[in-house]
């Protein structure tokens, strides 16, 4: 077996996610993946993602693997292969020799993600596909203090999306940043597992604690009720990119 690790990078906009739909003939990022592997490979292959990234969200860093037992093309050279079969929204990064028992999702480590805000009264259009926009004043600085207690292990079954089967809500977080850069607030959460739309609901309650609607303290509160309607809103999935999975 030839276990490729493939690190891939998408605008999902176009998408309604990662995982396959088969049947439903909406577009998603593996099938247009595992399409492409398989017209240059002559036969099916299946490729297995380490995040399920939702509908519009993106990735800089979602990892992939796949067996190309036979393929004649050096594992360097498999990035510009498969980008010859690729549309302009989805790009092969870099292609490394992994074990046989190698596995994007089961082997992670851990994963990182961004949420990026567009703050300023006036609304940039070449931020709609990329970002939440807000224009009202939010404070970074109370948003990055509230972040900071999401750090260590927590149950943050607030933070799941409602009705989730997931049952274990005990997650890590390593590290949090709240930081600006000209009129871009970027959100980036570090952790061993993230639950469905748990990013999303996060970046929701801290921008309410920017609006001033909550205190930064209320965080802890907040993560302690293990209750979604203690939360703040779900934000847009444009606004989220899956940045880097960790691997040992």
């Amino acid at each position: 077996m030839r276990n490729i690790k493939l690190t891939v990078a998408y605008d999902g906009t176009d998408y309604y996610g990662f995982q396959e739909q088969r049947g439903t003939g909406l577009p998603t990022i593996q099938e247009v993946l595992e399409a492409a592997l398989s017209k240059m490979a002559g036969s099916c292959i299946q490729v297995y993602g380490a995040g399920r990234t939702d509908s519009g969200v993106h990735a800089r860093g979602q990892v992939v693997n796949f067996d190309c037992t036979n393929w004649p093309v050096p594992t360097e050279r498999l990035p510009l292969a498969i980008n010859g079969a690729l549309p302009n929204d989805i790009a092969a990064v870099k292609a490394e020799d992994a074990a046989p028992d190698f596995h994007a999702r089961f082997s992670a480590q851990g994963k990182t993600y961004l949420y990026r805000v567009y703050n300023h009264n006036i609304p940039s259009p070449f931020e709609n596909r990329y970002s939440h926009y807000m224009p009202s004043f939010l404070d970074t600085a109370a948003m990055a203090k509230a972040a900071a207690f999401l750090e260590g292990t927590h149950d943050f079954k607030t933070f799941q999306a409602a009705n989730s089967p997931v049952r274990n809500t005990v997650r890590t977080i390593f590290q949090t940043s709240v930081y600006r850069e000209s009129n871009v607030i970027h959100f980036s959460l570090s952790g061993d597992g993230f639950l469905y739309n748990m990013v999303r609901i996060i970046t929701g309650t801290l921008l309410e604690i920017g609006q001033g609607k909550r205190s930064p303290a209320s965080m802890s509160d907040t993560i302690a009720a293990r209750d979604r309607t203690a939360a703040g809103p779900t934000v847009p999935g444009r606004g989220l990119f899956l940045e880097k999975v960790y691997y040992n």
